[in-house]
């Protein structure tokens, strides 16, 4: 649950709810879960289990074990690559949301004007220091967790922040559905309106889940390395899935009423939470506490899921690579807090420098947005695909079906989803949008 719940369920769900029309989203988003993410999720577990190792090492394992070529093991490279890339960026946006809880605490909302609010987050945008300040501070608590172990370090902190957080975005729904418009906001993110929904908005549905909850980064394999082997896998699937649905839900209702009451934008996009909301917060009774609170529980989900990526590079070099996890979390964690500058800068003094000028359709990306379009649009689908087909052509049956305690006709299902339907959605839900957009 703390890797698959963080900023893609309090931040980019709802805007992407807002920006694509609402309930229609929903379902596509909901088929997703189902045909993307509970089969990857279920087959990284098994991979995990078996393998008892880091990304690289769990599938080559059971690559060997499949009699297939330890190559297949790439498919880790690929994720830890990617989890070290997402975490560079993802850290400087976490430490957005700290930043935004000191001011707030500090100095209270900046004011009931847009003007004043878009001032705050433009002042934030444009002062390198600060950024650098609190993205050191958002990395520096990251490693300092997965640095103390896994029973000591990521289980121990999530069995606080997990929850903290579903206390705080709880509250906090009930807060904005009892001070702003909850009729609307449940209308808007459950009502079905055909014509609010275009092509490109069902494919990025089918792929949110698949991007926010962390499948494909071989993640799941990861944490699954752990797991003891009479752990009932299924059920950790399951409720992981249906836990991450729930907070997005819930973080949809404790923005859209304040956003709707106070006739707010609710497709205003990325700057929906550090923005719109604040504005929203500025203008309804108890609204400083409200942000406050809200701040706080997008920190929280930020960590959780930062922890996750980190693990993925330490577990790599500490049991590949026989690293000590001080050593492997100090030196993962200055990585991506070294590359996470460029993106602090890319925001102020790089504002102007486009790395990706070379390719078409790029050219106008700052190194923020080449991260995250590299990321997204590229490892992730690759690892997802290539997770897919590893589980459903690759290894055999009886392994998928030992680690997870499937019967045969579930076995079968989930194999038939990983060989024809996930590989399907994957490349469907990755390109589609792409060209659709040039189009």
């Amino acid at each position: 649950m703390g890797s698959a719940i963080g900023l893609g369920s309090i931040w980019k769900f709802p805007y992407e709810v807002g920006t694509s029309g609402g309930g229609g989203f929903v379902v596509f988003y909901l088929l997703g879960l189902g045909l993307i993410v509970f089969p990857l999720m279920l087959v990284e577990f098994a991979i995990g289990r078996r393998g008892r190792s880091d990304a690289v090492g769990s599938i080559a394992a059971v690559a060997i074990a499949s009699r297939a070529s330890r190559s297949w093991a790439a498919i880790g490279m690929v994720g830890v690559a990617g989890a070290v890339l997402i975490l560079s960026f993802y850290s400087v946006i976490g430490g957005w949301a700290v930043a935004y809880v000191v001011d707030t605490v500090r100095d209270g909302l900046p004011g009931a004007t847009a003007t004043a609010v878009q001032a705050r987050y433009d002042a934030l945008l444009a002062s390198p220091l600060r950024m650098a300040i609190y993205h050191t501070l958002f990395m520096t608590a990251t490693v300092a967790v997965v640095a103390r172990g896994i029973a000591g370090g990521i289980e121990r902190a999530s069995l606080y922040l997990m929850p903290i957080l579903i206390v705080l975005v709880v509250g906090l729904a009930l807060y904005s559905v009892t001070h702003g418009d909850g009729l609307a906001a449940l209308r808007f993110l459950f009502a079905f309106d055909p014509s609010q929904l275009s092509p490109r908005a069902a494919l990025e549905a089918l792929g949110l889940g698949f991007f926010s909850i962390g499948v494909g980064l071989a993640v799941m394999v990861t944490y699954a390395g752990y797991a003891d082997p009479d752990f009932d896998l299924r059920t950790v699937a399951v409720v992981t899935i249906l836990s991450d649905t729930a907070i997005s839900c819930l973080a949809g209702l404790a923005v859209f009423p304040v956003v709707f009451a106070e006739g707010l934008d609710p497709s205003s996009g990325p700057g929906l939470m550090f923005v719109t909301l604040p504005l929203a917060f500025a203008r309804i009774p108890l609204g400083t506490p409200a942000a406050i609170a809200f701040f706080v529980l997008l920190s929280l989900a930020a960590l959780a899921s930062a922890m996750s990526l980190l693990e993925m590079p330490v577990a790599l070099c500490h049991r590949g690579l026989g690293w000590s996890r001080r050593r492997a979390a100090l030196t993962a964690g200055a990585f991506c807090w070294a590359l996470g500058l460029a993106s602090v800068l890319s925001f102020n003094i790089w504002g102007n420098w486009h790395p990706l000028a070379w390719l078409p359709g790029l050219a106008t990306l700052t190194v923020f947005e080449a991260l995250d379009h590299v990321t997204s649009n590229v490892l992730l689908p690759v690892c997802g695909l290539g997770l897919a087909l590893f589980g459903g052509w690759v290894m055999p049956r009886r392994l998928l079906a030992a680690e997870l305690s499937l019967g045969p006709a579930a076995t079968r299902a989930i194999v038939l989803l990983l060989r024809y339907v996930a590989p399907a959605a994957i490349v469907a839900a990755s390109v589609l949008p792409i060209l659709l957009q040039r189009g």
